[in-house]
């Protein structure tokens, strides 16, 4: 059996609860439930994620190996601060794995800014990733912004995207070959 705890944020649990309790805690109370089980969750936003959590999914065996943290947040701080959790995490989880959402051509979007995204996805090493094209929608923020980029270079930026992943999870998925493991299927 998998069990998915889904959230929009669910590093975010606990959060003006009346008892001190926080997604760690509430993690290690689920995996004392004895049984034949893995618990993933998603999403797990870089902002409230924390080493703590890390620690958790290191020790419980009901926790699966894999953290989603979204990058969609163009914030140094934030990407500063997920870059020293994705490496605490490889540290504490052997053989961990790591999913984002990525959107291409967001309004502003330069060449330099999506090189250093390919740049993120190399240094991570996703597993997976959840890619979408910017696409406007009506009383947003961004609908607002200047859009240059042709809809033909946010294709082609998406394909550089998805070619740079797919070396990564394909090289990743080789390296199981000859192994027997659990899956649910």
């Amino acid at each position: 059996k998998e069990i998915t705890l889904l959230g929009q944020n669910v590093n975010s649990y606990g959060k003006g609860l009346e008892h001190p309790i926080d997604f760690a805690d509430l993690l290690n109370l689920l995996c004392e439930v004895p049984g034949d089980y893995q618990i993933r969750f998603t999403t797990s936003h870089p902002k409230d994620a924390s080493r703590k959590l890390i620690d958790t999914i290191a020790a419980q065996e009901h926790l699966c190996k894999h953290i989603h943290l979204p990058v969609q947040s163009g914030s140094d701080r934030l990407l500063k601060e997920m870059d020293r959790l994705i490496r605490y995490a490889k540290e504490k989880i052997p053989g961990v794995t790591f999913s984002s959402d990525i959107i291409v051509g967001f309004p502003g979007e330069t060449e330099e800014d999506f090189a250093a995204t390919l740049d993120l996805i190399r240094e991570v090493g996703y597993m997976q990733l959840f890619t979408f094209i910017y696409s406007k929608r009506a009383g947003t923020p961004a609908a607002k912004l200047p859009d240059p980029t042709t809809h033909a270079e946010k294709a082609a930026r998406m394909d550089r995207l998805l070619k740079t992943q797919e070396k990564f999870a394909f090289a990743a998925t080789a390296a199981m070959a000859g192994r027997n493991v659990r899956a649910l299927v």
